[in-house]
């Protein structure tokens, strides 16, 4: 069996989900999916000509052979990983399909039929679209009298930074509201989640200066109303996460992790930059609250010294950048030495999400897996095969059938793709 052709298409969902399909000279396909990022798909064109010729069920060798061929272009770290992570899941659908095996079969079996979802509830919003340099956009799919409707002064965010809503100074009708995070809250329990997240580097009426990192008494406090808010309105049982996009200093991060103490998160996420393990370190040695990380990091390489020095109570990669399903497989039993559980960073369409739930079905140290997906009225229909809806009462089912034991529904995808962008071709 050869490969034949790499090709990609690009949804514009509340990001843009960039689909690998390598085709062979057998009635045989594979689908991955990689992280946005600019210039994705030129990256993924420029490697297509190593695979061509090659077995696809060499997906190891064939990992290596463009991890080191890109290795001029920083092949430890950045957005050639996002390229490789997609290729490398779409080589493991042909080879679970060739041998009639579903990924978490060749994962090494599985611990759980069901993986747990946590719901990634933005700062409060229905909606949400970045584009791959995260900056807000009006999606195609929304209708034009919602766009008019959108809360917290949302329709006012279109066309600027996601997060640079929370630098400089913030005006009234950006500000989050505990009573928005509550009602919100209330929501996605509904349906049936019981482990949320919510931003809390979100706008707040006492900022002075939100480019130094620095909080001052009253921002810590009106960001515990908010993590208060949340709480009271689910109760113990529930599971809340909060995440801080690598926002703060460190002595104010630590006073914030500290003052979250009692409302029994399940993580604090990226609470300092990642960049500097010690600066992480220090949060979470001087906290009982848990601290999260590495959606940032690349490979297993990348986790090593945070998790050698004890920086992390909780590891979070994103599978469709860090390196592929084979290397989240490395992570998870890279962070099982420390006894560190992991919950995998996702914000793609079905295809990537069902591959890091094959991932979590197959390691002992899952926790749970993001969804971040909730305003895209079209998720479930971008796929075929599975349980339909992939989500159910906060579990995915993790497919049997080979492969990814699902496949990409064409005519959908079509529906929602990028116009500037190949589709397949």
């Amino acid at each position: 069996m050869q490969i034949t052709h790499v090709r990609t298409a690009v949804i514009e969902g509340n990001f843009d989900w960039t689909i690998v399909r390598i085709d062979t000279d057998r009635d045989i396909y594979g689908l991955g999916e990689s992280f946005c990022a600019p210039g994705l798909t030129a990256i993924i064109r420029d490697l297509a000509p190593l695979l061509i010729g090659e077995d696809p069920r060499h997906v190891d060798r064939l990992w290596n052979k463009l991890r080191w061929a890109a290795s001029g272009a920083g092949s430890q770290a950045g957005i050639v990983y996002n390229a490789i992570s997609g290729i490398e899941t779409a080589l493991l659908d042909i080879t679970g399909k060739y041998y009639n095996a579903p990924l978490w079969q060749l994962l090494g079996g599985k611990y759980r039929d069901r993986v747990r979802i946590y719901a990634d509830c933005h700062a409060g919003e229905a909606l949400e679209s970045l584009s791959a340099l995260m900056v807000a956009r009006r999606p195609r799919w929304l209708p034009t009298d919602e766009a008019e409707a959108l809360p917290c002064g949302l329709a006012s965010e279109l066309n600027r930074p996601a997060h640079g809503r929370a630098y400089g100074s913030p005006q009234l009708s950006d500000i989050f509201t505990p009573e928005l995070y509550a009602r919100r809250a209330r929501e996605v329990v509904a349906l049936g989640f019981t482990a949320l997240k919510f931003d809390l580097d979100v706008p707040n009426p006492y900022t002075h200066d939100s480019f130094n990192g620095v909080l001052s008494h009253a921002e810590i406090r009106y960001m515990t109303r908010l993590v208060e808010a949340v709480r009271e309105a689910v109760g113990d049982t529930i599971d809340i996460a909060f995440d801080c996009h690598w926002r703060y200093n460190v002595s104010d991060a630590i006073r914030l992790a500290c003052a979250l103490e009692p409302y029994g998160l399940a993580w604090l996420e990226d609470p300092v930059p990642p960049d500097n393990i010690e600066a992480m370190r220090r949060v979470r040695e001087a906290t009982r609250t848990p601290i999260s990380s590495g959606e940032n990091y690349y490979l297993r390489y990348g986790f090593r010294e945070a998790l050698e020095r004890h920086a992390l109570s909780i590891v979070a990669p994103d599978l469709q950048k860090c390196g592929g399903l084979l290397e989240a497989r490395r992570i998870a039993d890279l962070a099982d030495t420390y006894y560190v559980a992991m919950a995998p960073h996702n914000i793609s369409s079905p295809i990537g999400f069902v591959a890091a739930a094959h991932v979590c079905a197959a390691i002992p140290n899952a926790l749970t897996l993001e969804f971040h997906a909730l305003s895209v009225p079209f998720w479930d229909e971008l796929v075929q095969g599975g349980a339909q809806p992939l989500i159910q009462n906060g579990y995915i089912s993790v497919p049997d059938a080979p492969g990814l034991g699902i496949e990409l529904n064409e005519a959908v995808a079509r529906r929602y793709a990028r116009d500037d962008e190949p589709f397949f071709a």
